[in-house]
């Protein structure tokens, strides 16, 4: 009965020990140019090393759960993801016109754009639990348009960059990337429509970056990652399954190289 109790108790420990070693979420307040703006930072509290950091960056509708919930499963994946804030007071919309109005007074301003973006990557570098020589970001719609701002402003410390359907402006003619890029793109995105895509690639090509692009067919539209896609009443936003699982194991893949 004594063995069988000590089991048990061992037993115990190790489940405790797991149910505490989880991912944690915390709060992070941060200002640029009098603008505050709160982000969230995702990390799995087990893993003891310094570990790659992810930025995430939102959809327009501002810093919602679908970020989150990205940023929480690259935590669960091993890595240190921070959700950051780009319209300030951590501002959410679910309303097509409030959000691009946000969207647009972020937009107009391509420098200050690139410098919202930038002042999110400086609290993820922050972070002790982050190795700051593994540095990624990714971002969703305009998000994604974002990321790609991030890269085009030349930045250095940034291995990669992954943008979800994103909006996929132009990189300007003299353009320096020094970080490689990933985008994924609904071929019936009405949002981002064949001229946007062709500038983009003619554009890219320019740089002499490392990038890829990569397509999904069969009416896959804007927003194919969001499985709340369809609840804003938009007829272009649409969740696609295979779409989403599949650009989540591309930009894996792409982790895995990057980060090797």
């Amino acid at each position: 009965m004594k063995k069988i109790a000590a089991l048990a108790i061992v037993g115990l420990s190790l489940l405790s020990a797991n149910v505490m070693a989880a991912v944690k979420s915390e709060a992070v307040n941060y200002e640029l140019d009098g603008t505050k703006f709160i982000g969230q930072m995702y990390y799995d509290d087990a893993v003891t090393e310094k570990r790659p950091g992810v930025l995430v960056v939102h959809e327009w509708w501002g810093l919602n759960d679908h970020a989150k919930n990205r940023a929480e499963e690259l935590a669960k994946m091993g890595y240190v993801a921070f959700a950051a804030d780009m319209y300030g007071d951590g501002k959410v919309t679910d309303k097509p016109a409030q959000a691009k109005e946000w969207m647009t007074e972020v937009t107009s301003d391509v420098d200050a754009w690139r410098g919202t973006a930038l002042a999110g990557l400086e609290q993820l570098k922050k972070s002790d639990k982050v190795d700051t020589s593994k540095l990624a970001a990714i971002g969703y719609c305009f998000g994604g348009g974002t990321i790609l701002q991030m890269a085009y402003s030349g930045v250095k410390d940034l291995a990669g960059v992954v943008s979800f359907h994103g909006s996929l402006p132009s990189a300007p003619d003299g353009t320096e990337i020094n970080t490689k890029i990933l985008a994924f793109h609904g071929n019936a995105d009405a949002m981002v429509p064949p001229a946007t895509v062709t500038k983009f690639l003619e554009q890219m090509e320019k740089t002499g970056a490392d990038w890829q692009f990569v397509a999904f067919g069969s009416g896959v539209r804007h927003a194919f990652t969001n499985p709340d896609a369809g609840k804003y009443g938009v007829e272009n936003l649409k969740y696609d399954e295979k779409a989403d699982k599949r650009s989540w194991a591309g930009m894996q893949t792409f982790f895995n190289e990057i980060f090797k």
